[in-house]
């Protein structure tokens, strides 16, 4: 099944998902424009305070706008360095958070191997207002499994590569994100693959999503949970200057 995106829809779905903190932020907007009139702030004052929250409100959108929509995310090149015979790849595994724009596209690239979908999302440890609008919306792929993110019930040593495509971030927890990734581990053959997709809290994500940047992990945090699963030779490539591409061997 071919999909096609729409027009801006990456950052359609980041305004929509997170339509909250847009509202509060255009409500702060207001209330420094009353409070500023009333007590009469120095216009220097009221143009840094407008910048600054509009900043906020609009880099974010911006960054969106480039990652999601223009940079070829969604094209997949970017996973051809990692795929050096595609017959050699028989089964495959991809993980989402509730939220899945990745499994067609995956099959239509991969499309003789056998594909397994599986979503972690748990309303009681994942409680993102944008990941619960984010179900409402997404696409499912069939036979999509509900799980725990410590059980992905496959056989052992099964897999040939394990697709997280923004996904994993959504467990706040390094202890689960470590029994995860060691069910990711288990369900590997000797010399496969997995493959994660990330913002990092770094000074780009900063300064592209402010305080936002806090929802992401950084580069040590997620090479210390590969380890501690098990996996070696952990690498990073940078798909632009906002996202990485981290791939580590069983």
């Amino acid at each position: 099944m071919e999909v096609k995106r729409r027009a801006f829809q990456g950052v359609l779905n980041i305004l929509s998902f997170n339509r909250h903190f847009y509202i509060l932020g255009l409500g702060v907007l207001v209330v420094l424009a009353i409070s500023g009139l009333i007590l009469d702030w120095p216009l220097i004052v009221m143009w840094l305070l407008f910048t600054f929250f509009l900043y906020g409100l609009i880099m974010p959108l911006i960054v969106s706008a480039y990652v999601y929509d223009f940079s070829g995310y969604y094209d997949f090149h970017w996973i051809d360095p990692f795929i050096e015979d595609k017959d050699q790849i028989k089964r495959i595994v991809n993980v989402n958070a509730g939220f899945d724009e990745t499994s067609f596209i995956i099959h239509d690239l991969l499309p003789d191997a056998a594909l397994s979908v599986f979503d972690f999302y748990n309303p009681i440890r994942h409680t993102e207002p944008a990941i619960k609008r984010a179900r409402k919306v997404t696409m499912i792929y069939p036979n999509t499994k509900q799980i725990a993110s410590n059980a992905i019930p496959l056989d052992s040593a099964t897999v040939d590569m394990v697709f997280l495509l923004s996904a994993v971030h959504e467990i706040r927890s390094h202890e689960e994100k470590v029994l995860f990734l060691k069910e990711c581990y288990r369900i590997c053959r000797p010399g496969s693959q997995v493959i994660m997709v990330e913002h990092l809290r770094d000074i780009p994500n900063f300064l592209a999503f402010t305080i936002g940047f806090t929802h992401f992990f950084s580069r040590t945090i997620w090479k210390a949970a590969f380890e501690q699963a098990g996996f070696v030779n952990f690498q990073e490539t940078k798909f632009t200057l906002f996202m990485s591409i981290f791939r580590v061997i069983r």
